[in-house]
């Protein structure tokens, strides 16, 4: 399955295509998460925060999506927030339209409201439920979608969990095993992924890892993973969290992706983090298993990063035979500058 995978996003690239899109669908959120990048002063360049955009809903917000679908032509989907499911209604319509077009989708909730059931049925669907760490911090950090709450609205779901580990976390040697023990035991769960904390340049907080703390990280992860199977974190994994690319130009998922905020025109640069990154201390799951990808054996030395990139340069110039659309992993365009108020909204 990975050597088709690789080859399908080659393929893809060669036509034109981003492999992979990203879109902010909504600014609105009732949660209020330490550390979310999402509304970080820098997520979309300094110009502009996310609660500042005019976001869409409705028609407005379903045409806008198919639209920069139509446009980048992707295999794979993620939709955000803000908390995407404030958008369930326009989801319910949006999902089914991916799935008739044979795209990958993925929508990344706090768990806060109820997932359809029929999206369960949907092909090429996964439902992600951020849980980070156990209820003593969790809790805590995402206030109102707590553990009794999220518990509730997985009921008859399957779902896939995804954890950001912070410093506090490890503070307890049995804390890593403790989470995945209990998620990893849970029926609804398919798989859970784990991030590390991935702070902005100069950012000094208390989420932030030491060097030790990381390599503790990248030690236990292989381990927990022989023991709980739902656990997507191998030795390549572990070792890519360790050495993550230098710069937006060297990491793989940031050159294969395109990220849009609620507005559907600002751009997400120069990842879905946005910002200024500090490459070398990222943490991303997503950067890490792209980084961990890109360096599997294909035949003899050559690697899938080989063939990705040497794909990436021959798109490029096929795109400008062709006159086609800038692919991706191109030249940036300016973000919007359009302000509005935030709408508010209570969950109790």
């Amino acid at each position: 399955m990975r050597a088709k995978h690789i080859f399908e996003t080659w393929s893809r690239i060669l036509r034109g295509h981003t492999p992979m899109l990203s879109i902010e669908i909504t600014r609105e959120c009732p949660l209020h998460c330490p550390g979310c990048y999402a509304y970080g002063e820098n997520h979309l360049g300094g110009e502009l925060t996310l609660r500042q955009l005019v976001d869409n809903r409705g028609d407005q917000l379903v045409d806008g999506v198919i639209s920069l679908v139509r446009e980048h032509r992707p295999l794979h989907v993620t939709l955000v927030g803000g908390e995407p499911m404030i958008r369930h209604r326009e989801l319910s319509r949006i999902l089914p339209e991916l799935a008739s077009r044979n795209i990958y989708s993925m929508v990344v909730s706090s768990g806060i409201i109820p997932i359809p059931m029929e999206w369960m049925k949907l092909p090429r669907f996964t439902a992600a439920i951020s849980i980070d760490g156990l209820p003593e911090h969790h809790n805590v950090r995402r206030h109102p979608a707590t553990y009794d709450r999220i518990l509730s609205n997985l009921g008859g779901r399957r779902v896939n969990i995804h954890w950001t580990i912070t410093a506090q976390m490890l503070e307890r040697p049995t804390y890593l095993e403790e989470y995945v023990r209990f998620w990893a035991g849970r029926d609804e769960v398919r798989h859970i992924w784990v991030s590390i904390y991935s702070p902005q340049r100069g950012e000094q907080s208390r989420e932030r890892l030491t060097p030790a703390q990381r390599h503790l990280v990248a030690a236990e992860l292989p381990r927990l993973r022989n023991l709980y199977p739902k656990l997507l974190t191998g030795r390549g994994y572990a070792e890519a969290l360790l050495d993550p690319p230098q710069s937006p130009q060297e990491c793989t998922f940031s050159r294969l992706s395109r990220n849009y905020s609620a507005d559907l025109t600002t751009r997400v640069e120069p990842c879905v983090f946005g910002g200024d990154p500090d490459c070398s201390q990222c943490g991303c799951a997503a950067s890490a298993a792209a980084h961990w990808i890109s360096q599997v054996q294909i035949a003899g030395p050559l690697k899938a990063g080989h063939v990705l990139r040497g794909s990436m340069h021959l798109g490029n110039a096929l795109a400008r035979l062709q006159n086609m659309a800038v692919p991706a992993w191109r030249a940036r365009q300016p973000i919007s500058s359009q302000k509005s108020d935030l709408v508010n909204i209570s969950m109790d």
